[in-house]
């Protein structure tokens, strides 16, 4: 959609929906055995009623009235940042690591691998580059420094985590050696750029590179990329596990037992990356985006070793100031009882090794 002005991220996804709705799409990937699949696309496991045109407007209207979102109260920058260990992440093979990039960029080591999740260096989560929600913070590791990467995790189509700069970045430096994995229904999206080094993955399906085992699993959420496709495409989170050490992205996701059939399934992982922005007004964004204290009840359904908190403090995307999310997730966490080294924030570029033996 790079001809349409963009009022905001939510705004245009939004309209798109009310434009087509009631418009039919056939789904080439239906199988009726699934319930997540329907004949127009795909579903969450937990059915909730989707917001209307008169909670879009509510939205709005409060937004306007009460000059939401507030500036920080802090200032920039909201999140703190660490020069990251280059030479330690251009040579680690062998000790399972995650390093917060921002926002859902997580540069995972695992298994001898490289692992991206969701990545974006742009400065706008937008599909054009003049307007949408701008970047509040620098990338935790600058592109330029990045070690080799072997593979991409995709968790869904939204601009904040599918940004087509930097997977045309990532692919002219890195070309066929890197391996995308994608959610159902994106890998069209792929080709058309000219990139075919592309696995596509149904909830609960796995593949192996080398050593590494991934797992795309559902989460709560929902996929809409331009005015024809809502839902069209799948979404969900990525377990990834080599030499005994798991490692687990939710992505973007709403409260729902996804989780603890995550853990039925797989067992716990050694270390949890889970959304704690993007979370008001929770009338509104509720269904889709966890709050702080939801975090930490996936964190608990999980029955992760640990967990850090993501998609804060880069974008700003809903209505809580970008400050906000730290300060709600520490009393949150205070009221929850659970233990700091337990479930935590990082800085931009800090990293946090997860040995599983």
């Amino acid at each position: 959609m790079p001809n349409l002005p963009v009022l905001s991220q939510t705004a245009l996804w939004f309209f798109a929906a009310l434009a087509l709705a009631g418009c039919s799409h056939s789904n080439p990937y239906y199988d009726p055995a699934k319930k997540h699949h329907t004949l127009e696309g795909f579903r969450n496991n937990t059915q909730l009623a989707p917001n209307g045109g008169k909670h879009f407007w509510r939205w709005q209207w409060q937004r306007k009235t009460q000059g939401l979102p507030k500036p920080p109260a802090k200032g920039y920058p909201v999140v703190a940042m660490v020069a990251p260990d280059l030479n330690h992440l251009h040579h680690n093979l062998g000790q399972a690591t995650a390093t917060w990039v921002n926002h859902s960029t997580i540069l995972v080591q695992l298994g001898g691998l490289n692992i991206l999740t969701d990545p974006i260096w742009s400065e706008r989560a937008s599909p054009v580059s003049f307007l949408g929600p701008k970047r509040h913070a620098a990338p935790g590791i600058a592109f330029d420094d990045l070690p080799k990467i072997d593979a991409v995790v995709i968790s869904h189509n939204h601009y904040d985590h599918l940004d087509a700069e930097t997977v045309d970045r990532l692919y002219a430096r890195f070309g066929e050696a890197l391996r995308f994995y994608v959610p159902l229904g994106l890998k069209p999206w792929f080709l058309e750029r000219g990139i075919e080094n592309v696995s596509e993955l149904d909830w609960w399906d796995e593949a192996k590179l080398g050593e590494l085992r991934l797992v795309f699993t559902p989460v709560q959420h929902w996929s809409q990329r331009t005015l024809w496709n809502r839902n069209q495409t799948l979404w969900g989170g990525w377990w990834l596990e080599a030499n005994g050490s798991r490692f687990f992205f939710a992505g973007d996701t709403g409260y729902s037992d996804d989780f603890k059939t995550i853990r039925d399934r797989l067992g716990s992982p050694d270390l949890a990356a889970i959304p704690v922005g993007t979370y008001e007004p929770r009338w509104f964004m509720g269904r889709h985006h966890v709050a702080p204290d939801e975090a930490l009840r996936i964190h608990q359904d999980l029955g992760a070793a640990q967990s850090f908190g993501i998609h804060w403090g880069t974008f700003e995307l809903s209505d809580e100031a970008l400050d906000r999310p730290p300060q709600d997730f520490l009393a949150a966490r205070t009221a929850a009882k659970i233990a700091p080294d337990s479930f935590f924030l990082l800085r931009h570029g800090e990293s946090r090794r997860f040995d599983g033996n």
